[in-house]
C-alpha cells in the first residue's frame, strides 16, 4: 500500500481524518527522529530537543519542568541529561529555587555546538517547509499549537477516568 492510497482512504469523513492525523503525527515523528539520528552523530534528536530548550530557557529548569515540558518523564530527562554531561554539553546542578530537585544548564561546550557545528544542520531543516507557503506556515503552526490544548484535555480525562477506577477499586473493597 502507498502513502497516496492512505491518504484517499482516509480522507472521506471526518473521525478517519482525526484517525490519520494521529497515525500521521505518529508516523512524522518516527521518520524526523530516524533522520536526525543517521544524519548528527554527536546527539540523538531526543538530546537535541532537550538541549534546545534549556539553551532556550531564561533560567534553570528542573528535571520535573524539562519533562513536562518535552511530554517525558523526569526519569527520563535524567538520563538524557547524564549522557548530555558526560558529552560536555550541559552541567547538571542543584535548583536554586528548590534543594531538592536537580536542574540543567549548558555550557560553552554547548552554546560552540550550536552556532558553530548544528548550523549546517538548522540550514537543512528549511528543505523540511519548502513546500509550505508563509501563510500554510502560520496555519500549522496556530494548528499544531492549538494540538496541545487537545493533548491537555485528553490528560485530564485519562487521569479523570483513572480516579474514578482507583475510587471504584476502594469502595468494593
Amino acid at each position: 500500500m502507498k502513502l497516496d492510497d492512505l491518504i484517499t482512504r482516509f480522507s472521506d469523513t471526518t473521525e478517519k481524518q482525526r484517525k490519520a492525523i494521529f497515525s500521521t503525527l505518529f508516523i512524522a515523528g518516527n521518520k524526523l527522529q530516524t533522520l536526525f539520528d543517521n544524519r548528527i552523530p554527536e546527539v540523538s534528536l531526543k538530546q537535541f530537543m532537550l538541549l534546545s530548550i534549556v539553551r532556550q530557557s531564561k533560567e534553570p529548569l528542573t528535571f520535573t519542568q524539562l519533562g513536562n515540558l518535552l511530554g517525558c518523564s523526569r526519569q527520563n530527562i535524567k538520563k538524557l541529561a547524564d549522557v548530555l554531561m558526560r558529552k560536555g554539553f550541559v552541567i547538571i546542578q542543584q535548583s536554586p529555587r528548590d534543594t531538592r530537585a536537580l536542574c540543567i544548564r549548558p555550557t560553552e561546550n554547548c552554546n560552540d555546538y550550536f552556532e558553530n557545528e548544528f548550523s549546517e544542520y538548522q540550514e537543512e531543516l528549511k528543505y523540511l517547509f519548502e513546500v509550505y507557503t508563509d501563510q500554510e506556515i502560520e496555519t500549522l503552526f496556530i494548528l499544531l499549537s492549538k494540538l496541545y490544548t487537545g493533548i491537555d484535555n485528553l490528560e485530564k480525562r485519562v487521569a479523570r477516568k483513572k480516579q474514578e477506577i482507583t475510587l471504584t477499586t476502594e469502595e468494593k473493597q
